[in-house]
Parts: structure tokens; sequence; C-alpha cells
């Protein structure tokens, strides 16, 4: 439906055009009109004189609000043609862009990833990697970047079964075909903790208490591990690569990545629930 209004739009258009730069088009239609009040004009006469002074007193009123209109736009056809521009060319571009991958060259092999899903759906079942030690999320390096590290939950077991696997499985993939470690941030948040960090700014989160799926454990924010230490910020082109190669995984596997957000969020997961989270 979208495609044939936009296809009906573009012919209007050019219709329209085609009116405004041409004058002979202009005359074709005009005398159309005028054959079409004589044509009705003929099928009433026989008894209906006034019928017919009628038809074509509208044919001519007609042709002449025809003149006037064309007339106008002849006048300003040059603002309709920017404004038909301006109403044609975006929901185009939209449409051809749609399809598109907003961070291009890293949509590497999908289809192993969603086998790789299929069977992790048919039972198979991934554990949970060794968490890093509690002093790696401590460091001058990472509590710059995040200084409420500290007091986030990391715990596995209190995520959303169907989550955890799928984030489990995107930590496999990168692991194995990419070489990066992951280490889970923050997964399940209170929603006492996701008010004090809401009250901390939008630089941090605009959730409060149940907007967020972190209160669900349907959301993490992991991060990497290079020899040993926690590399967070997008500003080491190690990292960021990581980030890119781990965005398609996660939408690969189903879930949502917030890196494609208005406010890039690289390191954050959620596997969205409708209905879940308050609006």
């Amino acid at each position: 439906m979208f495609l044939f209004s936009m296809l009906l739009f573009f012919v209007l258009t050019c219709f329209c055009a085609w009116l405004l730069l041409f004058p002979a088009g202009r005359e074709v239609v005009v005398q159309s009109l005028g054959l079409l009040g004589i044509r009705m004009g003929r099928r009433l006469r026989g008894g209906y004189q006034q019928g017919v002074q009628q038809a074509a007193g509208l044919g001519r009123e007609a042709g002449g609000r025809v003149h006037r209109l064309l007339s106008f736009l002849k006048r300003r056809y040059l603002l309709l043609l920017a404004a038909m521009v301006l109403l044609t060319v975006p929901p185009l571009l939209a449409l051809m862009l749609s399809g598109r991958s907003m961070l291009s060259g890293y949509d590497s092999d999908t289809h192993a990833i969603n086998d790789q899903i299929a069977g992790l759906l048919q039972g198979e079942q991934l554990t949970a990697p060794t968490p890093p030690p509690p002093l790696v999320f401590t460091t001058a390096e990472v509590t710059l970047v995040r200084p409420m590290l500290d007091s986030a939950n990391r715990n596995w077991q209190l995520l959303d079964p169907a989550f955890a696997q799928r984030l489990l499985l995107v930590f496999r993939i990168m692991k194995e075909r990419h070489g990066y470690d992951m280490a889970i941030l923050e997964g399940y948040r209170s929603p006492e903790r996701q008010n004090t960090l809401a009250a901390a700014g939008p630089s941090v989160t605009n959730a409060k208490a149940f907007q967020s799926y972190h209160q669900f454990g349907l959301a993490a924010d992991c991060a990497f591990l290079r020899d040993g230490k926690l590399v967070i910020s997008e500003k080491d082109p190690w990292a960021m690569r990581g980030y890119q190669l781990y965005g398609v995984a996660a939408e690969a596997a189903g879930l949502t990545w917030g890196g494609r957000w208005t406010m890039m969020d690289f390191g954050h997961t959620e596997l969205r629930v409708p209905g879940t989270v308050k609006k």
C-alpha cells in the first residue's frame, strides 16, 4: 500500500509539472474540458434546453477555473516544484535506505549465525562464563566512564532465561569468530537503582523505574576484556570495531542493540517483549 501511494504521488507530481512546463499540455486539458461540456450539452439536448445551458455554463466555468489555476501555477511554478521535491525526495530516500544497515561493512555471514540461533532454540543450553574478578570493574579507567559500576548487578541467574541464552550465544560468536572476550557490566537493575541513575541526568539514562528492560532481566550492558582489563571507551579503535561486530551478532540473535539509538549505547542489548515496560 505504501509503495502504491508513493507511485501515485509521483505520477500526480509529474502530471502537474507537465502542465506547468508545457503550454501545449495546458491547451489540451482546456480543450478536453470544453469538449466535455459540449458533450454533456448534447446529451441533455431534446427538451432539456435549460439543462443544456447549465451544462455549457458549467463547462465554460470549469474552463475558466482551469485557466485561472494554470495561470497561478505558471506564476508560482518554481515554488511548487521546490515543494514537490521536498515532499517527494525524503520519502523515496527513506524507502531506498530502509533496508540498509546503519553500520556497513560488518554484515558478514549472518546465515551461519541464524543457524546457531536455530540450534539454540531447539534445545542447546549455553552456560555462563566465569565472571572476571570484582577489581576489574573498579579500576580508574572504568570508573571514569562508568562511575557507579561497582554497585551494579552482574548475576546471570537474574536474567530472563531466553534473553540470557541469546546473549550467551552472542558472547560465543564474539569469542570464536572475532576473538573478543566479553563481560557483563550490568544485567538486572532494581527499580531503586534505575531511579538513582535517572536522577544523574540524561547522559546516563532517560528511563525511570520499570521503564527499562533491566528491571525485568531482559537487558544487559556489556564490554570487552583485553589482557584482563575492561575496555569500554568507544574512542579505542579496537573496542569500536568490537561494538560494531557485537551489534551485528546481537541483532542476528533477535536482540535490540543500543548502538542504533539516538543516544547511542553501544554495549547495551535487550530482548523486547511487548507490554513489559511502562511508557
